[in-house]
């Protein structure tokens, strides 16, 4: 018998890994393209140069009607879809802005999910619905101006004052933070670390946003304010006492950022290969060259060896196996990798590599942020590190 023919192979898909969806994981995906497509592509360029992310409001109640936020969480207006799905939209959207990404990561992996799995039922029903929907835009309060890495070293603090809370201190490089509805802000109390939700417009609450970013330049960073901040007893999360409630919604985002910053490597891979394809130097197109082919080549190894890995993580997330420092390995090597993708797909289209015409340099100057949040590259090689050896680098 003859073999049977073999697919055609196709330079944006060089290892068949559609192949590992299902029909339900690429309709979702599709979706979230298109909508990337007609709603960011046509004006991100623009936004990005201006420093700002007009509509957000708008953009979050869109995102709310695909299913995009909190999607991964069950009940209370969410989606209940998988990891692999989830993965897949933070994908789309990164190929489109980190700063997209960004908004959503933040509103379902570590503002909802930290009221999902740490609240009480009456603070879930409260919240909950209207985030899922987009009609409320939450943000999470963790970092603070002298404690990046070290979130035990927090200084906000929250003390009982009869049977109120009362909050003071500082956070920063918070997205989200001055559209924010509901803050999830993390504070040492004389009983450890206690997750509160405050909600916009309490008195003494504000969250200015920080401009002059080079980075995410089309999302909303802002410093939360707490100066003796009144909140009832039931603000405080019941279920989250101790580090291991922040650190694990963190580990929640992370996994998003496996996947997402693919989207930043794609977007500039695909801009880098049309390129070459089409700019003539020396009477070829410069795609005809060796050590252009030699950089693409490379570009599409790294490229796909991260989108496999992610697949890999978001089946066993699915699956209830993922560890942390799986999560660690993913986010450590996909950003770092994306980010040379990024900078790879800079040199192949030159000068114009620099320009707002091509989403190339923009996806590298994001990804240095994104290289940062939801931990740096020295924190997860110590957690990877400990792993391997059993001995804690940290301190």
């Amino acid at each position: 018998m003859p073999a049977p023919a073999l697919p055609p192979f196709d330079p944006r898909d060089p290892l068949g890994l559609d192949d590992l969806l299902s029909p339900e994981e690429k309709a979702v995906r599709d979706t979230v393209r298109r909508w990337a497509a007609d709603r960011i592509l046509p004006h991100i360029a623009e936004w990005y140069e201006r420093g700002e992310l007009p509509g957000i409001r708008e953009l979050a109640r869109e995102l709310g009607a695909l299913g995009a936020l909190g999607m991964q969480l069950k009940g209370h207006g969410c989606a209940g879809a998988s990891a692999v799905q989830y993965g897949l939209v933070c994908l789309e959207l990164e190929a489109a802005d980190s700063g997209v990404r960004s908004l959503v990561s933040v509103q379902g992996s570590l503002a909802m999910y930290a009221i999902h799995r740490f609240g009480s039922d009456e603070q879930r029903e409260r919240w909950l619905p209207g985030m899922a929907k987009g009609e409320t835009i939450g943000c999470f309060g963790l970092t603070e101006p002298d404690h990046g890495s070290d979130p035990g070293g927090m200084r906000t603090y929250a003390k009982r004052d009869g049977g109120d809370w009362v909050l003071t201190g500082r956070k920063m490089w918070i997205t989200n933070g001055s559209v924010a509805g509901v803050a999830v802000v993390w504070a040492r109390t004389d009983e450890g670390i206690r997750g509160f939700l405050v909600p916009a417009g309490s008195p003494g609450f504000s969250a200015p946003e920080i401009r002059h970013k080079w980075s995410l330049r089309a999302s909303v960073t802002s410093e939360l304010v707490l100066d003796e901040v009144r909140l009832p007893a039931d603000a405080v999360l019941p279920g989250a006492s101790g580090l291991r409630g922040p650190l694990s919604c963190l580990n929640h985002a992370r996994y998003g950022i496996v996947w997402g910053a693919l989207g930043a490597a794609r977007a500039s891979f695909e801009a880098a290969l049309d390129y070459a394809c089409a700019r003539e130097q020396f009477g070829r197109p410069i795609g005809g060259f060796q050590l252009t082919q030699a950089k693409l080549a490379d570009m599409a190894l790294e490229l796909h060896k991260g989108i496999l890995l992610a697949h890999h993580l978001g089946r066993r997330m699915d699956a209830g196996t993922l560890r942390p420092e799986q999560v660690s390995f993913g986010k450590l090597n996909n950003v770092r990798e994306a980010i040379g993708i990024c900078r790879t797909a800079r040199t192949i289209l030159g000068a114009n590599g620099i320009s707002l015409e091509y989403p190339v340099m923009r996806h590298a100057t994001n990804l240095e942020s994104v290289l940062t949040y939801e931990g740096t590259v020295e924190m997860h090689q110590l957690v990877l590190g400990k792993a391997l050896t059993g001995v804690d680098a940290f301190r």
